[in-house]
């Protein structure tokens, strides 16, 4: 009776806190908030100006007095206070006003971070309203999300390249076997092409900007035929605004660094994989989640460089967020068998 009311006044919601965006699936609706990790502060008066899609669109273009952070780095809290109050900005969003009880939150978190930071992850959502509060390591998220049988006795692959991190999980009966984890992600290969153009044209440009060239030109792999784009920013010589046309070769080149650390991380999780799972993995192969799945070429490369099979996951972006959506309902299915032990 107590369960069925719970479920009847309050909107569970899994959540996907990434350092570049913010996915929220709430239980019987599915996923209805994908923004930006970006908040706009004015400097004086530490008002938060706005959060999400609104902050992001500052970025880069904001005067003296107001300031646009991401108050998540490489997947973990940089900043406490702006973190709570963006967490407690999205539950607000979503959470349906009418309910009586506050939401319960099942939250993705990278699988290297500390007690230290899980905790204050755990402080901020309190802080923002939540009942309860559970966390789940964002390989297994992805791999549930992604469609993964992760409770069978065979192992299985994960990639998870979001944006401050990219997690490498091999999963089997249910438990993460071998887990790894990098700073280097999304965020990294904007930060690659920025540093390319300066490198390469003496030519300043912005994160939008960067993040728009990998998105339409980016690849790690020859395509089939290569792209181009004009790309616009300030000529760091004269000051002035310039205008430059480049290539998908010459953004290949500039992502190959980290796209690299990337590949040794996966062969670093290979390495350490059991005899056995690493049998199974010729035949499951590695899935790839997140949004630097997206990324033309990358299962390519990685099959190349592995020997295994690289498939990329339906929707790879909300793979997080939709494994934390089905973590919630296994939460319910466990309380049941306990109660009617």
């Amino acid at each position: 009776m107590f369960d069925f009311l719970f479920k009847l006044f309050s909107n569970d919601m899994g959540m996907d806190l990434g350092t570049a965006t913010v996915l929220v699936y709430v239980k019987g609706q599915g996923i209805v908030l994908c923004e930006p990790s970006v908040v706009a502060i004015d400097k004086e008066t530490q008002e938060i100006l706005a959060i999400g899609l609104e902050a992001k669109r500052m970025l880069g273009k904001t005067p003296a007095n107001i300031v646009a952070v991401r108050p998540l780095r490489n997947g973990v809290i940089a900043n406490f206070d702006i973190t709570e109050k963006m967490i407690r900005y999205f539950i607000q969003k979503v959470h349906n006003k009418k309910t009586l009880l506050h939401p319960r939150i099942v939250i993705g978190i990278p699988s290297g971070i500390t007690e230290v930071e899980k905790r204050a992850v755990r402080e901020s959502a309190a802080q923002a309203g939540a009942r309860e509060i559970y966390l789940i390591e964002e390989p297994m998220a992805a791999a549930i999300g992604a469609g993964i049988e992760i409770n069978q006795p065979r192992g299985s692959m994960i990639v998870d390249i979001g944006g401050g991190t990219t997690e490498v999980g091999v999963i089997s009966l249910g438990g993460m076997v071998v887990s790894k984890s990098i700073d280097i992600a999304g965020d990294e290969l904007d930060e690659a092409i920025i540093q390319y153009f300066r490198r390469r044209y003496n030519l300043f440009i912005g994160e939008n900007t960067a993040e728009e060239i990998k998105i339409r030109i980016g690849s790690v792999f020859p395509l089939e035929e290569e792209l181009s784009m004009e790309v616009k920013g300030r000529d760091q010589v004269t000051g002035l605004p310039k205008t430059i046309v480049v290539t998908s070769e010459e953004i290949r080149a500039a992502l190959m660094e980290p796209v690299s650390s990337i590949i040794s991380l996966i062969k670093s999780a290979l390495e350490e994989t059991p005899a056995e799972l690493a049998a199974d993995l010729v035949e499951t192969g590695i899935t790839l989640a997140g949004g630097g799945a997206l990324l033309r070429g990358i299962d390519k490369l990685i099959t190349k460089e592995t020997g295994l099979p690289t498939r990329i996951a339906d929707d790879p972006i909300t793979c997080v967020v939709r494994g934390t959506g089905k973590y919630l309902e296994e939460i319910d299915h466990i309380k049941r068998k306990k109660m009617f032990k």
